[in-house]
Order: C-alpha cells, then structure tokens, then sequence
C-alpha cells in the first residue's frame, strides 16, 4: 500500500481499550487478522482487527511491564519480553502459556523478535545482552552476545535470517552472526541518544534506526555506511521504526505523538504527520 492511500484512509481509527495502562508493544498476525499488544499493565491482549474486540482473556504471568510482544512467522505463537527479566511463548489461539518462562537475562528484557524460519527467538536486555533461544525447546543457544556498553533496546533479524542487529542505549546498532553470535564489522555509529528501534529493509540490504535524538538513519547493512542523511522532522525520541513490505517507505512513531512516513529512497518526509494520539 502506497503512503497517499495511508494519508488519505477514509476509514475512521478504530480505538481498542482495555488494558489499564501504557500499550508498549504491538504486533500483527501474519495473516492480519489480529493484533497483538503488551502493556504496562503486565498484561497481553489479542485482538480482532475487523471489530476491534478482545479475543479472549488477557495473558497473563508475567511479574512486571511488557515491553515487547511478537507473532511467529506461523501465526501459531506468541512470544513476549517483560520487566520481570523473562521471555514467555504463549498459545495464539488459546492464550495459554507454552512451557516454563525462559530465563537466563539479569534485566529487563526490552526486545523480542522470531527468526524468519521460526526455530529461534532472539531477545534483548538491560543487563547489555542479546540472547538465542530455541523457539522449540526454549533452551538457549550458545552464549550470550555482548559487546554493548549499555541496555539492549531493540532487536531483529535479517530478511535471510542470517545476521541479527541491535541497537543500545550506547548510541550504537551492531550486527551480529546468527550462526557463530560473532559481531560483524564494526558498530554503526552517528545517533547521538539511545537507539530505541532496529529495523531491516524487506531486501536486507539496509537497516533503519530510530533513536532519543530525534532522528531516523539509514545504514548499508553490507559495509555500515550511513545511508544519505538522517531523516528528521519528528520533534521528539523517536521510539519505532519500520519499513513497507515493498521497501519503498519508512514510518516512525515519535514522542510528538505522530507518526511520519518517509520515502526510503530520498528521506523525503511523504505528505503530512499523521495526528490524533493523545
């Protein structure tokens, strides 16, 4: 979907309430037919996206905020990282916990994601490392990876599966081998505050990063280089970045309550921001 038909959605926003306090995370189904949303209220609620409704009732277990919450790539599982320093894989269509909590982090765990073929979960914390784990069995695999002088903050894999990267309260993104957890090349340096969000293009070639000061950059996720200048306009930490499925466009939700969409190839800012968070 093109970003002139987002700007111009005659549809009115559909508000879901329920949860009681901050929404941290969300995330679709792979087919698009729920949403998925972790809280400050240590709570995670699923949701039909044609109604708007609860699906069923909240998850719950976690002893602290959830920060981070993800579908497989099968739609089959849920996998969420909470304040309680803990990962936890949940049912998706029955919301029941699969297995015991994975745990082995000493912080808060701050970010989740799934490997693109679904074996591994990766997972980032405030005690400055990045952990695999095996999405089966939910043993870990190998060791720690660390090279971070502050928290993790956010965590993805590449498109192939083969790289992951993080980005850290140090100001820095690494990449990392999926395989051997060896980090690759050096760290992406530029933003200046905490990097919040970590995202790859759909082609792999580029990573987007979104951070405390205000601005968005683009990386060549082959040599590190930074990617023409960095897209700003949002007025405040900029807390989540993404890419279109066709890689044409960038989106960023931002401390000014807005979301911007950018084009991926110019950095040019597409249209108006995007009002109506409160």
């Amino acid at each position: 979907m093109r970003a002139g038909k987002l700007l111009s959605w005659p549809a009115p926003p559909l508000e879901w309430t329920g949860h009681a306090w901050a929404v941290r995370s969300v995330s679709y189904s792979p087919n698009g037919t729920r949403v998925v949303t972790g809280s400050w209220d240590e709570t995670i609620r699923i949701w039909d996206v044609q109604s708007g409704a609860v699906v069923g009732e909240p998850l719950t277990g976690h002893k602290g905020d959830v920060n981070s919450v993800v579908y497989s790539p099968d739609g089959r599982y849920i996998i969420s990282g909470s304040d309680d320093s803990t990962i936890r894989i949940w049912d998706a269509n029955t919301g029941a916990a699969v297995g015991a909590p994975l745990e082995g982090h000493t912080g808060e765990v701050w970010s989740v994601a799934y490997s693109p073929d679904g074996r591994n979960i990766i997972s980032g914390s405030d005690d400055r490392a990045i952990r695999i784990w095996d999405a089966e069995t939910g043993a870990a695999v190998g060791k720690p990876l660390e090279g971070h002088a502050g928290t993790v903050s956010s965590v993805a894999y590449s498109p192939d599966g083969r790289n992951i990267i993080s980005g850290s309260s140090d100001c820095a993104i690494r990449i990392w081998d999926a395989e051997t957890g060896t980090a690759v090349g050096k760290p992406l340096e530029g933003h200046a505050g905490t990097v919040w969000s970590v995202a790859y293009s759909p082609d792999g070639r580029n990573i987007i990063s979104g951070s405390d000061d205000c601005a968005i950059r683009i990386w060549d996720a082959e040599t590190g280089a930074a990617v023409g200048k960095p897209l700003e306009g949002d007025a405040g930490t900029v807390w989540s970045v993404a890419c279109s499925p066709d890689g044409r466009n960038i989106i960023s939700g931002s401390d000014d309550r807005a979301i911007r969409i950018w084009d991926a190839e110019t950095g040019a800012a597409v249209g108006k921001p995007l009002e109506g968070h409160c």
